[in-house]
């Protein structure tokens, strides 16, 4: 899914801070900016990045959030990268031998939402591309945040933990409902206008001969029109509904050069 809507003007909304701890690769760093990008965040904090910064891999993989690798920030130590936070979550897919609470990220996005409107800072710390956080950095973390990933298969990349946690941020913050657009579901038939498409198609029926068990006819035409009202058809669809069956009622009067021929056919053979 791809698409960037240039009329729209950027707003940078308070949200959660992204710390990674000592990241090897930029364009791991940049896919990550990426990510958050997608879904509003833009606090990106880098703990002694392998290659340095700044680094023209991770802009590139950044593609075009720029707004994200431009405001990244540095630290030494993990201590100095979350100084600033009141709360901060530690992300890892292994068990922790240590008594801190494990929830998931949707939860985590409900418990960061309330301090972070109060005007609180909160950030979420993710691990090394090799083997993630070590057990003391966690411990500097008020709580575990680990996805419901299959246990045979759990590490994910930099960059999809980091696309996890913002979206349910953005989930949480702006509204589970609240999408970029919606599908065009046209103006509603009416009740009229439904029951007068179902009698134009049973009409139609009966002329094909489609009814050929008068007793069974009432539940025929009872199914039918259950599954027509189970279908919230629009006024165009049943405007296009009518014209098909409309169109196959009269097809006996239109041109058919294979019926046509099919029946030529068979008058030479009787002759």
């Amino acid at each position: 899914m791809a698409g960037t809507d240039r009329t729209k003007e950027l707003e940078l909304k308070p949200g959660p801070a992204v710390i990674l701890c000592e990241p090897q690769l930029g364009q791991n760093i940049g896919t990550a900016a990426r990510a958050m990008a997608n879904f509003g965040l833009w606090d990106l904090r880098l703990v002694n990045p392998r290659d340095g910064w700044p680094s023209d891999d991770a802009r590139a993989a950044a593609s075009k959030a720029d707004h994200v690798i431009d405001r990244v920030q540095v630290f030494e130590t993990i201590e100095d990268a979350i100084a600033d936070l009141t709360a901060c979550y530690a992300t890892t897919a292994r068990s922790r031998d240590m008594f801190k609470p494990v929830i998931g990220p949707d939860v985590a996005a409900e418990e960061m939402l309330k301090p972070i409107q109060g005007g609180n800072k909160v950030g979420i710390l993710f691990g090394r591309e090799r083997w993630g956080l070590n057990n003391d950095e966690v411990a500097l973390c008020d709580k575990i945040v680990t996805l419901p990933v299959e246990p045979a298969f759990a590490s994910l990349n930099i960059a999809q933990a980091v696309l996890v946690l913002a979206y349910e941020w953005r989930r949480v913050a702006n509204g589970a409902d609240d999408l970029p657009f919606g599908g065009d579901v046209g103006e509603p038939a009416s009740r009229h206008e439904l029951v007068g498409m179902m009698e134009h198609l049973e009409e139609a029926l009966d002329r094909a001969g489609f009814f050929k068990t008068p007793d069974k006819r009432p539940s025929m035409v009872n199914n039918l029109r259950s599954l027509f009202a189970r279908a919230e058809m629009n006024q165009q669809e049943v405007r296009t509904f009518r014209g098909v069956v409309a169109a196959l009622d009269r097809r006996h009067e239109r041109p058919n050069p294979t019926r046509d021929q099919t029946k030529y056919t068979k008058k030479k053979d009787a002759e």
